[in-house]
């Protein structure tokens, strides 16, 4: 296009300067030419570019990392004159975004449209778009264009590995206790009735009661007695390490999609620690078990516990923002809630600390009639220091249930694997040992 422009305007001077200096046909006709070629090509640039169209979008606005994403391009040249060629260029802060393509030739009052599918490759929260749309005249000497906001954000969860087994946590007395604290949810403990307020469920209305009393009233139940679940993440900045690292490029069957795409995680403790509080909360929600989640990084954020499916997608969202730069330790972070759990609720610490912080709070879980489950990621096989191998056998002298996770393991096999290593010396002579199917 450059050279395009340079050209036409040696023609444009050159044809100008004889017509003062010589008053040469030749030289008057490489003035109009040129002058012509360049209003021409100024106007079909312009008058394309005025009709330019684009839209984009697509079913689903959510995805792991791992996946495959697909969205909808349309281009639409609503000009009646032809666009000699028309670019897409999709600026999406998406990693390894798709969607740019090069088209030519597009008649008036066209349409093109295509899939473009990019590989996610990054959790976290990705804005679809700016696109930038251009197009010019045939000589390739003018272009112009537009750029169109992004109208939808991608949300990207982490990597979930299936995780067949993970001790599993008992009621708190063998054939259950009621826990005398109101719950959302409607259980088998019904524990009275009250009037009704707008927005309770209308299957929890109690009509004998409200015939009776000539009002609404609805059923209250207590928690049921089955323990609850609760992870804690610890996001604290000084104790998580990462090796360098560059993602590998997509081998041509996969850029295609003809397979799937395996995905590695990055060696980062956050990265996993994240994707395994992720799959544990998968595994727990599929057993119908009340998960809650407590982590204090950019925020301090907990989730009460629940058993729904909406449950996993709310701690997901958390799990694809949440970053390493908290200030508070494990141990903090264990006083700071601890106390508004429900006892013999299981308590699962996902931790690459080296720090003793571990061992006080598990002294403090302990104390509080809760059961400690840790998950240690070895911090050495991550580029930073020594000292997880100290920590498992102080748990073990505290009989902790402990899994050591290294860089590069697989998660669903070292996750799995932990049921198999929890043994009842495991626990504490107050516990009673109950493991998944």
């Amino acid at each position: 296009m450059k050279a395009g422009r340079i050209l036409l305007a040696l023609f444009f001077i050159v044809g100008l300067l004889g017509v003062v200096f010589n008053g040469s046909v030749i030289y008057s006709r490489f003035f109009l030419i040129s002058a012509l070629l360049i209003v021409v090509s100024w106007l079909w640039a312009r008058w394309s570019a005025a009709g330019l169209g684009l839209t984009r979008g697509s079913r689903m606005l959510r995805g792991n990392v791992g996946d495959v994403f697909e969205e909808n391009y349309e281009l639409a040249n609503k000009s009646i004159i032809p666009a000699a060629w028309i670019e897409v260029l999709n600026k999406s802060a998406l990693p390894n975004a798709a969607g740019s393509r090069l088209f030519t030739f597009i008649p008036g009052r066209q349409k093109r449209s295509y899939i473009a599918r990019t590989w996610l490759t990054r959790r976290g929260g990705f804005q679809l778009g700016p696109t930038r749309i251009s197009t010019g005249d045939p000589f390739g000497l003018f272009s112009y264009g537009k750029t169109i906001a992004p109208q939808e954000t991608l949300v990207v969860f982490p990597v979930i590995d299936e995780i067949q087994s993970f001790p599993f946590p008992p009621g708190m007395l063998p054939g259950g206790q009621v826990i005398r604290q109101k719950s959302y949810d409607i259980t088998p403990h019904a524990a009275g009735v009250r009037e009704y307020v707008h927005g309770d469920a209308m299957k929890r209305i109690h009509w004998p009661t409200s015939a009776r009393r000539g009002q609404l009233m609805v059923k209250e139940f207590e928690q049921d007695p089955q323990a609850e679940i609760w992870l804690y993440l610890d996001s604290q900045k000084v104790i998580h390490y990462e090796k360098p690292f560059e993602q590998e490029e997509l081998p041509l069957e996969s850029m295609m999609f003809v397979k799937r795409p395996k995905f590695k995680l990055p060696p980062s403790t956050l990265e996993y620690s994240v994707s395994i509080a992720a799959s544990l909360v998968h595994y727990f929600i599929g057993q119908r078990r009340a998960v809650g989640y407590v982590s204090a990084g950019q925020t301090f954020t907990v989730h009460q516990a629940e058993r729904s499916e909406r449950q996993e997608a709310k701690i997901l969202e958390t799990l694809a923002f949440v970053e390493a730069n908290g200030a508070l330790s494990i141990a903090a972070l264990v006083t700071a809630q601890a106390s508004q759990l429900p006892q013999g609720s299981s308590v699962i610490l996902v931790t690459p600390t080296v720090r003793p912080d571990i061992l006080h709070a598990v002294d403090d879980l302990q104390m509080r009639y809760l059961r400690p489950v840790v998950v240690l990621l070895d911090t050495e096989t991550f580029g930073g220091p020594r000292g997880t191998e100290t920590l498992v056998d102080s748990l073990h002298g505290r009989r902790v249930p402990v899994t050591v996770i290294r860089c590069d393991d697989d998660l669903s096999q070292a996750l799995s694997g932990m049921s198999s290593t929890f043994k009842l010396q495991d626990m504490r002579p107050w516990q009673t040992p109950e493991f998944s199917p």
